[in-house]
């Protein structure tokens, strides 16, 4: 049966970020997700994980300038010094709050970068994470995300994600396959969930379009479900929607696995 986990940056927004962890657990939600932990002090993440019994399963490396519309630096020449900074500040994190996995933003393409400098920097950059990541016992992903919700970001498709995984040439990087953002930029879904499972070390989801709760959209979320059971996915998958009312009225899709965990 597949695990779900609540992504607090989408989900809960009617209370403050961290009434969220007790609003998740309320709803029956053994794990969380969100985007970034760094605007917390770790001992206050870890006392609302602990306090309401919840798993921490994912979370992001810096991404730069968030505010200032960057969506990270890993494929930034100019950036490498903070890139590596942000590693050591991910793992200091992770390790706090007992979060075995971390996703590296590609980040938005530079202006006038050719392909093949911004390819060996987001390679070399992910070769340090990796052994970094690896020395501290923390995963590293990587996840293609649609150009219509962030237009210009470098990492797209699922095969360009394999073939730089392929590059880095580490046993510590993995795919992050987000259903959502395939839907848009390459639908066959099922066939390429099945074809790279070896790869897919978490998932996350939404429907489309609108990115809500599944149901609300075209993608058939029981036959997915299903497959993901079939082929034995022990990973949690991140419900990384907007609810489009408000979250309690939309989390009947998922209350029946919920009431099974």
């Amino acid at each position: 049966m597949p695990n779900f986990a609540a992504n607090l940056t989408m989900m809960f927004n009617e209370v403050d970020f961290l009434e969220r962890f007790q609003a998740a657990a309320r709803a029956g939600f053994k794990a969380v997700e969100y985007l970034f932990p760094y605007a917390y002090d770790k001992t206050v993440l870890v006392e609302h994980l602990q306090t309401h019994d919840l798993k921490q399963v994912l979370h992001n490396l810096p991404p730069g300038n968030w505010q200032g519309g960057e969506r990270g630096i890993a494929c930034h020449p100019d950036r490498v010094g903070e890139f590596q900074q942000s590693v050591a500040m991910a793992i200091e994190y992770a390790t706090a709050l007992g979060c075995k996995q971390v996703n590296c933003l590609a980040g938005i393409r530079p202006a006038a970068v050719p392909p093949d400098k911004l390819r060996e920097t987001f390679v070399t950059n992910l070769k340090f994470a990796a052994a970094e990541l690896k020395r501290a016992g923390i995963r590293l992903l990587i996840e293609p995300i649609n150009t219509r919700d962030i237009p210009g970001f470098y990492l797209n498709y699922s095969r360009q994600a394999l073939d730089i995984i392929r590059d880095v040439d580490s046993d510590n990087l993995y795919l992050q396959y987000d259903i959502y953002h395939a839907q848009v930029m390459e639908g066959d879904l099922a066939h390429t969930i099945e074809t790279n499972f070896d790869m897919i070390r978490h998932m996350q989801l939404a429907d489309n379009p609108g990115r809500h709760e599944p149901g609300t959209g075209e993608i058939n979320y029981p036959f997915l479900f299903n497959l993901i059971d079939r082929l034995g996915y022990d990973g949690w998958i991140g419900c990384e929607y907007k609810p489009k009312t408000s979250t309690s009225e939309g989390l009947g899709w998922v209350n029946p696995y919920l009431r099974k965990s």
